[in-house]
C-alpha cells in the first residue's frame, strides 16, 4: 500500500501576514519536503483549493489515492492533475494506459480518471514526479506533452541576470484544461533572477517548485504585497505557495530551474498586474 503524507494550508489575510515572523511565514507557505523515497507527499492549500506534491517511486510503484481533505472516492473524481517528471525516465499509468515521461516532460490527467500509478523505468535512476492539481468541472482527455509540443519563450538578458527559457506545457492551445496551467522555466548559466519585474494576479494563485539547484546554494524567494514584501530562503526541490495578493520572484546564488503552476478564474498566461521595480518596498 502506498504511503501518502499530506498537510493542509489555510488561506491567510495579507493584513495578518504582515505580522508573521520567519517561522510562521515558512509554515504557512513553504513546502520543504516534496520528495521522499517510495512515498507520495502532498500539500493542500485553500487558495483556489490548489494541491501540489511529489511521487518518488524507487523500489516500488506508487498509487495516487484520494486523501481525506478532498472528500472524494478517488483522487480525480472532481479534480484535474498536471505531472512533470524532473529525473530519470518514468511511467504514469492512467486507468491502465501507460505514458512514458522523460525528464521535464508533462502529463495532463483529466477529471474522472480513477487509477493513477507512478513507477520508474530504472530503480538506479528513478523518476521524480512533481504534480499540481486543481478542482475541475469538466472532463478533458489525458494528454502527454513533451518539449517538442511546448510553447517556448526566450526572455531576459545576460545584463539583467535573468536570461531564461520558458516551456509552456499545460496551457491553452497545447492542452485543454479547466483551470490548471503549468510549465518549466530554466535559467541560463550566469542568470539568477526570476519573474523580475514582479507581478500579482488577483484572479488566480500560483505555486513554484525549485529544482536543479546545487545543494550548497539557495534561492531567496520574494513574496508578500508589493509594498509589504517578505522573503523565504529556499533550497533544492522545495516548493512555495503564492497567494493572489503577493508577488512571486526570486534570486539564487546559482542558476536553477523551476516549475510554475497556476489555478484560478482564467487560463490566460499573460493575465498579470505588473509591479515596477521602483515601486517595491
Amino acid at each position: 500500500m502506498t504511503k501518502i503524507n499530506f498537510d493542509l494550508r489555510r488561506a491567510c489575510n495579507p493584513v495578518d501576514a504582515k505580522n508573521y515572523d520567519t517561522e510562521r511565514l515558512r509554515s504557512e507557505f513553504l513546502v520543504d519536503t516534496v520528495f521522499t523515497k517510495d512515498e507520495i507527499n502532498m500539500s493542500y492549500s485553500q487558495y483556489e483549493r490548489y494541491l501540489l506534491g511529489g511521487a518518488f517511486p524507487c523500489t516500488s510503484t506508487l498509487r495516487l489515492d484520494t486523501i481525506e481533505c478532498i472528500k472524494a472516492d478517488f483522487f480525480c473524481e472532481r479534480r484535474e492533475l498536471g505531472i512533470v517528471n524532473i529525473a530519470g525516465d518514468g511511467i504514469v499509468l492512467v486507468d491502465g494506459e501507460e505514458y512514458l515521461l522523460k525528464c521535464k516532460e508533462a502529463l495532463y490527467v483529466g477529471k474522472g480518471s480513477k487509477e493513477i500509478i507512478f513507477k520508474s523505468v530504472d530503480a538506479n535512476n528513478p523518476a521524480k514526479f512533481y504534480f499540481s492539481s486543481t478542482p475541475a468541472h469538466k472532463e478533458y482527455p489525458t494528454t502527454l506533452v513533451n518539449f517538442a509540443k511546448a510553447n517556448v519563450l526566450n526572455l531576459g538578458t545576460p545584463e539583467g541576470c535573468n536570461e531564461r527559457t520558458i516551456y509552456q506545457l499545460i496551457v491553452p492551445g497545447i492542452v485543454d484544461s479547466c483551470q490548471l496551467v503549468m510549465g518549466v522555466t530554466e535559467l541560463k548559466k550566469g542568470s539568477v533572477w526570476n519573474t523580475m519585474p514582479s507581478h500579482t494576479h488577483d484572479r488566480r494563485m500560483e505555486a513554484y517548485f525549485y529544482f536543479n539547484l546545487p545543494e550548497s546554494d539557495a534561492i531567496c524567494h520574494l513574496m508578500g504585497e508589493p509594498q509589504e514584501t517578505r522573503h523565504l530562503f529556499m533550497h533544492n526541490e522545495q516548493a512555495v505557495f503564492s497567494p493572489e495578493w503577493g508577488i512571486h520572484s526570486g534570486v539564487g546564488t546559482s542558476n536553477y530551474s523551476f516549475i510554475w503552476g497556476m489555478g484560478g478564474e482564467n487560463l490566460d498566461y499573460t493575465d498579470m498586474d505588473h509591479v515596477k521595480v521602483k515601486e517595491l518596498k
